[in-house]
């Protein structure tokens, strides 16, 4: 029987770390708590009643603003970074395991942005793109296409500034996370698959990716989530739409009904679902692994 007595540091740094827990999620616990009251339910506490009332409030829009219309910008939008994210930060990853020329400068110049105040890559990327606007619309009246000129609005936009912007936050994490798995990568596996006559692709496609996957997905779930709740970096430069994470922030001056308070459950219900379908997803391509290896 364990007698081991705990020192009064021990139970000083475990209430700390209860605080510390409680700092943390006690908001979202009182935001999911006051979204589930009755009709005549506040913004505060006491609890009026215990129904989904304000979720159907929610289902059936605030005011002039379009929820389903933003949760979808923000689904797609998360989705592309999340593919971007991947891709870049995989590719950037296999190019950094060689001695690259310039490479210790193209590796500062990519994590540069996470130093950089938010709302500053915003605006920079916001000018970018409407200088960019200035020099095609010159250039379509410069060769008479006033048709398209009279057409055209701007190319800030969802898919392209917006994303941009997002890749600037979410690409650093992934090539810091390729950076570690790659240095604790065993290249003796790719030396195996050379020997047995695979190519380069081949050895990738079948050794480095399926052993890296559950990391990989990691990186997918690192870029959506940030993505998701990405506000001062979309701010300036999304254009004339806006994301849920927007409308959130803009609703929070207008709506004091708890459906501000669903429609936060439900973005959180979502980020969840993320992380968890990304948990399982990697467990899974894990216990593939291990299986191949014991057979």
């Amino acid at each position: 029987m364990n007698t081991e007595k705990h020192t009064p540091a021990f139970w000083f740094l475990a209430a700390f770390f209860a605080l510390f827990v409680l700092f943390m999620y006690g908001p979202m616990l009182v935001i999911v708590v006051l979204s589930f009251q009755g009709p005549e339910g506040g913004l505060t506490f006491p609890l009026r009643g215990l129904s989904l009332h304000w979720f159907y409030k929610l289902a059936e829009g605030l005011g002039v603003v379009d929820i389903g219309a933003a949760l979808r910008r923000s689904l797609g939008l998360g989705l592309a970074v999340m593919a971007f994210t991947v891709l870049f930060s995989v590719l950037a990853g296999l190019a950094f395991r060689k001695k690259l020329a310039g490479g210790n400068v193209l590796f500062f110049v990519v994590v540069a942005s996470l130093i950089m105040p938010s709302i500053i890559v915003s605006l920079g990327i916001g000018l970018e793109f409407r200088l960019l606007d200035t020099g095609i619309k010159k250039a379509l009246e410069a060769f008479g296409m006033t048709g398209t000129l009279e057409g055209y609005g701007t190319a800030l936009g969802l898919f392209t500034s917006a994303l941009g912007a997002h890749l600037t936050w979410t690409l650093p994490f992934g090539l810091l996370i390729m950076f570690a798995i790659f240095n604790r990568f065993n290249p003796a596996y790719e030396e195996a698959a050379r020997d047995l006559g695979a190519t380069p692709w081949q050895g990738f496609r079948h050794v480095v990716l399926p052993l890296i996957a559950p990391s990989v997905v990691g990186i997918g779930m690192f870029g959506f989530t940030l993505s998701w709740d990405e506000i001062a970096r979309t701010s300036q430069a999304i254009g004339d739409v806006n994301t849920l994470p927007l409308e959130l922030q803009g609703l929070t001056t207008t709506v004091t009904t708890p459906s501000i308070y669903a429609l936060g459950t439900v973005t959180m219900v979502v980020s969840f679902m993320v992380m968890g379908l990304a948990v399982g997803l990697s467990k899974l391509l894990l216990s593939r692994q291990r299986a191949k290896q014991d057979a």
